[in-house]
Order: C-alpha cells, then structure tokens, then sequence
C-alpha cells in the first residue's frame, strides 16, 4: 500500500511538471497580456504532429525537434499576434469576439491536421520512451521524466527571462500598467507582440512533451482547454511559480484519484480542487 502510494505521488509530480509545460504559454497570454487564447492546446497539437514529422522523416529526437520549431512557432505567434490586435484588441473588441477568433483558430487547425494527417494516433521512437528508472519502490518511466525535465527547464528560463531582462521586465510591466511603459517611449503593442509569441513558441516543445508521453491525433487538444485555464487560474494569473505549483497539485490530484478510486474521477476531483481553493483565496495560490 505504501508503495501504491509513493508511485501515485511520483507519477502525479511527473503528469503536473508535464502540465506545466501546456499551461506556461497561457499563463504568459492569459495571465500577463489577458489574452484568452482558447486556441493554446492546437498549437500543442501542431507542435506534436511537427515533432513527429521531424522524427519519423529524419529521425531527429523529439525535444531537439521541439527545439528547431521554437522560430517557427515564434513567427506563427507573432503573425496571429498582428491580426488579433489590428481586427479586435485596436477596437476595444477583444473580450468576446477574440474568443471566437481563437475558437476559429482552434478548429481551423485542428481541421487542417486531420485533411494532412488523418484521425490515426501517431507516435515517435526516443531511446528513453519505454524504459525506467527505479528509486527504490518508486519507478520513473522515463518518457514521464524527461518532459517534466524540459518543462522545469523551460519554465525556468523563462522566469529568469522576464525577471533578468529588459523585454522580460518590459512585459512584466506591460500586464501591469501600459501607460507607464507609454510613458517611457515604449510601445505596449511591440512589448504584446514579443510577449504573445513566446507564448506561442512555448507549444512547441509542450508538443514534443504531449507525443512523448502519449500518441497524438488531432482533436486530442480538446482535452486540455479546461486544464490549462484551471492552472494558470489556480496558480494566480501571471504566477510562474504559482502556474508551476498548481500544474504539481493538479497532478497529483489526479494520479491518486486514479490510482484508489479510478481515472473517471480524476477531472471531477481536480476541479473540485479548483474551485474549493478559488473560493477560499480567490486571487490563486500565489496571485497579485
């Protein structure tokens, strides 16, 4: 019983570190810019089906493929970034039809996808998809262990990014108070911009986390919009720690559902969480 237990913790601290690494993109979009990109999880997706592209095809390996999309994935934020503020953000029309702009955005994708790669779950070969390590009673598959690592790191340089850098600090402030970046001749839509399109760039190695650890077909996305909103709630908007910490408990929420009570409740028991602790601090975790 007491190693069911450790195994389920392990494994839930593997699956949040993982669901950092969806949800840091919006907690940079949503939680800073108060962007509602419902469209984040097909982006994860595409990032996944070009991972696998580069894996099968030149048998690259799927976190250095993650790594060579990041520019394309930058430029693609970047573009959408342009038409979201010149059709909706410039007119003060954000709120509800950006949301329809990204749902657009979301089943466009997720259509191109299918007409491109059919409905069949792909997959990619890694030396470290299969095997595992063991620490005593405790076992990390490594195909759980190796995304949770490049989603610390990423998380990491990106906190070290917005804290140590004059763009990062930039960004910081553009969520904060605009007018004072205006102030300082500093144009908040250049700022947006670059801060958008990280957050972009971000789903592409969450997509080689996402194939690594599972096969991928198309509309699988849909199956973490409500996750990922939940964390960067929970964390506290614009929290990367806070983001980090909630993806964790999140995590481990549903692995130990799981593992004693079944994966049919593990959902119903994490946004049970959610919104017990949202009543209780409704700021998040570690909100402002």
């Amino acid at each position: 019983m007491f190693g069911l237990l450790v195994n389920a913790i392990v494994a839930g601290l593997l699956l949040g570190g993982f669901y950092a690494a969806v949800s840091v993109g919006l907690a940079l979009s949503f939680g800073m810019l108060d962007i509602a990109n419902l469209a984040h999880p097909a982006f994860i997706i595409l990032g996944s089906f070009i991972v696998y592209t580069l894996n099968i095809d030149f048998g690259v390996d799927p976190v250095v493929a993650g790594v060579l999309a990041l520019p394309f994935f930058y430029v693609l934020g970047s573009a959408i970034y342009q038409i979201y503020y010149y059709s909706f953000e410039r007119r003060g029309e954000e709120a509800l039809r950006g949301l329809a702009f990204f749902f657009g955005i979301l089943f466009i994708t997720e259509v191109a996808l299918i007409l491109i790669f059919g409905v069949d779950y792909r997959f990619v070969t890694a030396p470290y998809i299969g095997p595992s390590l063991y620490i005593g009673n405790a076992e990390l598959p490594l195909r759980m262990l190796v995304p949770f690592m490049v989603s610390i790191v990423m998380v990491g340089l990106l906190q070290l990014f917005l804290s140590k850098t004059f763009i990062g600090r930039a960004i910081l402030a553009v969520s904060q108070d605009d007018l004072a970046l205006k102030l300082m001749s500093i144009r908040p839509q250049r700022i947006k911009n670059i801060a958008f399109a990280i957050s972009i760039a971000t789903a592409s190695l969450a997509g080689a986390c996402l194939i690594i650890i599972q096969p991928v077909e198309p509309s699988i996305g849909r199956d973490y919009i409500g996750r990922v909103f939940a964390i960067v709630v929970l964390g506290g908007m614009g929290s990367f720690p806070g983001m980090l910490t909630a993806a964790m408990l999140i995590g481990v929420m549903e692995s130990l559902t799981a593992t004693f009570y079944g994966p049919s409740w593990s959902p119903a028991v994490a946004f049970g969480f959610l919104l017990l602790t949202l009543a209780i601090r409704p700021a998040g975790l570690m909100g402002r």
